[in-house]
């Protein structure tokens, strides 16, 4: 860790008592073990690589962060060193040997099952309660939510043929991580589309049950077939990936 050269530092470890970990740790425990498995890290740097790649994986560790390094000190799988530079100090949590253990140990364990988290579906599922314009623009919203996400992950992972990977040696394992990631928000973006064309002949959100598209979608649901493939309609203006694509490039 290098710092200006009139710059004093003070080192201060905090260790605190090593408490035998009884209960099982959380996910989120056990996400932020793998963030300090790769390198030490001060709080706000936990936060902003969690940011970068933890929340589209385990967006609950983002709201975890400030209290989760600190259980983990004290069950003795890290430790917190306070840095003071100059007038202003921070800790800095590292892994222990404990620590690798527990997360070495977590990672033969079988995974909890997914979960999808998306406010718009959650509208969809009450959308009686409004107007088919709200409906709409939620899913509308979700589309170009999805569109920015993918030219993120797409834009910092091409950065990695230029050799932009913060951590080259791990530059397999984000690849194959953000494959997942940008085929998820291209389904979201395919969907979207679907379901507005779907919507489309709705005269309302109120009462239709069986329509004739219901009917549909469910053969195609009892034969194991995606919805998502029926052509499009030559017609269809292109939304998501494309107009986020659109809206990114240079003017």
């Amino acid at each position: 860790m290098r710092f200006p050269a009139d710059c004093s530092v003070h080192f201060t470890a905090q260790r605190s008592k090593v408490k035998r970990v009884s209960a099982r740790l959380t996910t989120s425990s056990y996400a932020v073990l793998g963030l300090l498995a790769i390198r030490p890290w001060t709080g706000y740097e936990l936060t902003q690589q969690a940011t970068r790649s933890l929340r589209f994986a385990w967006p609950k560790s983002e709201r975890l962060l400030y209290s989760e390094p600190k259980k983990l000190v004290d069950r003795g799988l890290a430790t917190a060193l306070t840095e003071s530079v100059g007038q202003r100090s921070r800790t800095v949590y590292t892994i222990t040997d404990e620590g690798r253990d527990a997360l070495t140990e977590w990672m033969s364990s079988a995974p909890q099952p997914p979960t999808l988290e998306a406010e718009a579906l959650l509208r969809l599922l009450f959308a009686e309660n409004g107007t088919i314009d709200d409906l709409l623009a939620a899913l509308e919203e979700m589309a170009e939510d999805a569109a920015r996400m993918y030219e993120q992950v797409a834009t910092i992972n091409t950065g990695y043929l230029d050799g932009q990977h913060p951590f080259p040696q791990r530059t397999h394992l984000s690849v194959l991580f953000a494959t997942f990631q940008l085929e998820l928000f291209d389904l979201m973006i395919r969907w979207v589309d679907f379901a507005k064309a779907e919507i489309a002949t709705w005269p309302t959100t109120e009462g239709l049950g069986m329509t004739d598209g219901t009917v549909a979608i469910l053969n195609n649901i009892r034969d194991r077939r995606s919805v998502l493939d029926a052509p499009m309609d030559a017609g269809a203006t292109p939304t998501g990936r494309e107009r986020g694509r659109a809206d990114t490039a240079p003017g």
